[in-house]
C-alpha cells in the first residue's frame, strides 16, 4: 500500500524519508513541488497528486508536509487518516511535532514508523500500544542508551494490542465498578384544548 513517506518542510527541503516496500526516488517529489508552486498557500496544495507511476497523498500540519507515495489505487482517505495518526503520534511522543524535534529524535521516529506500518500496511497506530513497544525519549533514557548501547525498544510485547478496546491497556483494575448514566426522557404529543 504505502511505499514511502517523505517529510518536507515549508521551504521545500526533504528532511526525512522512510521506505517500506521499495525505495522510491526523491525525484517523485518534483510533482509535489510543482503543485506546491501553483498553490497560493501551503494549505491549498491538493491532497492527492497523480503522477505517471505513483500517487502522492499529502497532509500539511505544523509547517511540515507529510507525503505518502503509493503505487496502486487505494482509498485516499485511508492514507490521509494514517498520515494524521503519524502526526498525532509524534506530537504525543515528543510534545510538539516540528522539524527540529523530529531531527533530534530521528532514531525514535524511524522506530515508531517501522512499528506503525508493516510492509506498507498500517499495523499499530494507537499511542498506548506504541509507547509499550518503543519507550518515549527522555534525557535520562538517552544518556543511559548512549552509555549502555541499548535502544528504546521495550522488553515485552504490549498486552493491549489484541484487546477489544485498543487504546486501553489490558489488566487495568479499578477500586470501584461504577457507571453513571444520564436518563433524558422526551415526550412528543399533540394536545388540544380539551
Amino acid at each position: 500500500m504505502i511505499h514511502s513517506l517523505f517529510l518536507i518542510n515549508s521551504s521545500g527541503d526533504i528532511f526525512l524519508e522512510k521506505h517500506w516496500k521499495s525505495v522510491v526516488s526523491r525525484s517523485v517529489c518534483d510533482y509535489f513541488f510543482e503543485a506546491q508552486e501553483r498553490a497560493t498557500e501551503a494549505e491549498n496544495v491538493p491532497p492527492v497528486i497523480p503522477t505517471p507511476h505513483h500517487y502522492l497523498l499529502s497532509v500539511y500540519r505544523h509547517k511540515i508536509f507529510f507525503v505518502a507515495v503509493v503505487q496502486t489505487e487505494v482509498p485516499p482517505l485511508f492514507v490521509i487518516e494514517f498520515l494524521h495518526r503519524v502526526v498525532d503520534t509524534f506530537q504525543d511522543y515528543f510534545g510538539v511535532c516540528s522539524e527540529p524535534v523530529i531531527k533530534d529524535n530521528v532514531v525514535v521516529v524511524y522506530e515508531v514508523l517501522e512499528e506503525m506500518l508493516d510492509n506498507g500496511f498500517p499495523l499499530a497506530t494507537e499511542s498506548n500500544i506504541l509507547k509499550e513497544l518503543i519507550k518515549p525519549p527522555t534525557i535520562l533514557r538517552t544518556v543511559v542508551n548512549t552509555i549502555t548501547g541499548s535502544t528504546n525498544v521495550g522488553d515485552q510485547l504490549p498486552t493491549g494490542q489484541l484487546s477489544v478496546v485498543p487504546w486501553r491497556r489490558t489488566g487495568v483494575k479499578y477500586t470501584n465498578n461504577e457507571a453513571y448514566f444520564d436518563v433524558i426522557e422526551e415526550i412528543d404529543a399533540i394536545i388540544d384544548k380539551s
